[in-house]
């Protein structure tokens, strides 16, 4: 179990490194292509590669078995579980995206990205909220510093708020529910699965808006095709699969410190690959977020709450 754990924790931290290296990629398709537009383009290719995947994967449960009937009942039900699950998790993905693109409209980026990362605090809360489940002192002395090391790493100005904040606040609580939905939903069936039927809806929720909306065309879709395809395959397909697969064996709370990580990354990303220059306060920033996952790390960090019955 321990073992899991360590792998799923991994597999966040992989996660949040690639979003992170993604923005440049996401910067750049923003100068041909309108978002709403972008990001149907690039749900459409991660759900046909995902569900491609899903597809393959799948194939051996349909061998026969010597209680077929008894059989087939149990994939049906976990096939309408990972339904369910998928619509659920590509609800609150596309919304959450939705909200955070309006609301960088009207604020700085800076700012959307400490209280899009809110999501740290907010997940321990509404899951003790709703699901009375308990989290280690660790965890807690880990989301506070995760907090303090994120308003370094983002905040320069004054902390008051306009519209955009309020939109991107509404992005934080609406990734928070993401992550909980994955929490839930991905112990329950095929996480492939889940992963394709959630890109899928989101795709037909965001080219929807993106027809009332936008104005979208193939020759703006050209025009940003290898920020779609990276986007679209890597950030998307395998990141938010990788998501779902490694929140089988992490707590949401701990999953949702690992995954903030992806400012960081993007920090040092900007840095490396494009030579832009780390302030001492955004090297603080990163050095508070890295010790807050060292702390969750601890012996205790990772204790189920009262009653959690999980493997």
């Amino acid at each position: 179990m321990r073992n899991k754990k360590l792998l799923g924790n991994l597999l966040l931290l992989f996660t949040a490194f690639i979003w992170g290296t993604a923005f440049a990629a996401q910067r750049t398709g923003m100068d041909s292509i309108e978002p709403i537009t972008f990001n149907a383009a690039r749900m459409v290719l991660a759900a046909a590669a995902v569900g491609f995947l899903a597809l393959l994967n799948g194939r051996g449960e349909n061998a026969p078995a010597a209680d077929g009937e008894l059989r087939t009942l149990g994939l049906n039900l976990q096939l309408k579980r990972e339904i369910i699950g998928g619509l659920c998790c590509g609800g609150f993905l596309t919304a959450a995206s939705l909200a955070q693109q309006v609301g960088l409209v009207y604020t700085s980026a800076g700012k959307a990205g400490f209280i899009t990362a809110m999501y740290m605090i907010m997940v321990p809360v509404i899951d003790r909220m709703l699901f009375k489940k308990r989290q280690a002192r660790t965890v807690w002395l880990a989301v506070l510093l995760g907090v303090g090391g994120m308003y370094l790493l983002c905040v320069t100005e004054s902390l008051s708020l306009n519209r955009g904040d309020v939109w991107v606040g509404l992005c934080a609580l609406l990734f928070s529910g993401h992550i909980l939905c994955c929490d839930h939903f991905a112990r329950q069936g095929n996480p492939l699965r889940i992963s394709a039927v959630q890109f899928a809806a989101a795709a037909v929720i965001s080219a929807v808006l993106a027809l009332i909306l936008e104005s979208p065309s193939w020759h703006k879709i050209q025009a940003a095709f290898w920020p779609i395809v990276y986007c679209g395959l890597i950030s998307g397909g395998l990141g938010y699969t990788l998501q779902m697969t490694a929140q089988r064996y992490t707590e949401p709370a701990v999953a949702s410190l690992l995954m903030s990580l992806e400012s960081v990354f993007a920090v040092l990303a900007g840095a490396v690959l494009l030579d832009e220059r780390l302030a001492s306060r955004e090297l603080w920033g990163c050095i508070v977020m890295f010790a807050a996952i060292v702390t969750v790390q601890f012996p205790g960090a990772d204790r189920e709450s009262k009653g959690d019955n999980r493997d």
